[in-house]
């Protein structure tokens, strides 16, 4: 059974844009755990906002299996080193979820490969978000890192003729991932409508990341309900 990941990051989004006062990421969690989510995910930048140190402080304590999204800095290690999640999930650096995407791995290795190495002494796997291409694939096996989350966000709302190719391109790029005995993720702009097609084009993904899409069918639905949906996409 793949992993169905749960990125919260909305909620913050939520309190900023609205100033509310009642964002309670550790009710979230236990109902979406109960609901049948895997993994809970938070996604920090260097300026801490809108997703906060205290945010990642509750969710930590909340959830069973927690993830922390990140662009690898050192400031950002540190808040990893303190919360002790289960993956860091590092990612280009963005000042909004949607707009943060793939690590350009090209000449960066000197500077990630300490990264990994602290985080995995500290018992936290590394997880590197990279475009689905053949040479991020190589270049992610060489950092040393156990696993990839392949970055769908340019793929799933392109034209369906154009989307094709690009799926046929992320095909090629799992397969290898495979070969390489990476463990493999997907992730970005993922929801209920395009997500069998992404699936078809990649059958060895064992992980699957959902945000907005998911939080915002739960509104409609209750988040039973919206986690059994996507349980049925995913077997």
């Amino acid at each position: 059974m793949r992993r169905l990941v749960l990125s919260l990051d909305g909620l913050p989004h939520l309190r900023e844009t609205t100033a509310s006062r009642h964002l309670d990421l550790p009710a979230a969690a236990a109902l979406a755990e109960l609901a049948g989510v895997s993994a809970l995910r938070l996604s920090v930048n260097e300026d801490l906002r809108p997703v906060r140190e205290e945010d990642v402080r509750s969710l930590r304590r909340a959830a069973h299996d927690f993830e922390l999204r990140m662009p690898p800095s050192q400031t950002l290690l540190k808040v990893a080193l303190e919360a002790r999640p289960e993956r860091a999930v590092l990612a280009a650096e963005g000042r909004e979820e949607a707009r943060s995407g793939p690590l350009d791995l090209r000449g960066r290795g000197a500077s990630l490969e300490p990264l990994v190495r602290a985080l995995a002494e500290a018992g936290i796997a590394s997880v590197a978000v990279i475009a689905p291409d053949l040479e991020a694939v190589k270049r992610a096996h060489g950092l040393g890192v156990p696993a990839v989350e392949f970055h769908t966000g340019a793929i799933v709302d392109l034209p369906a003729s154009e989307r094709r190719g690009e799926l046929e391109r992320l095909g090629d790029a799992v397969r290898l991932a495979s070969k390489l005995r990476l463990a493999i993720g997907l992730a970005g702009g993922l929801g209920y409508r395009r997500l069998p097609e992404v699936l078809e084009s990649c059958p060895a993904a064992d992980t699957v990341v959902v945000g907005r899409a998911f939080l915002a069918r739960a509104l409609l639905v209750g988040l039973d309900r919206a986690a059994r949906d996507l349980r049925a996409l995913l077997s």
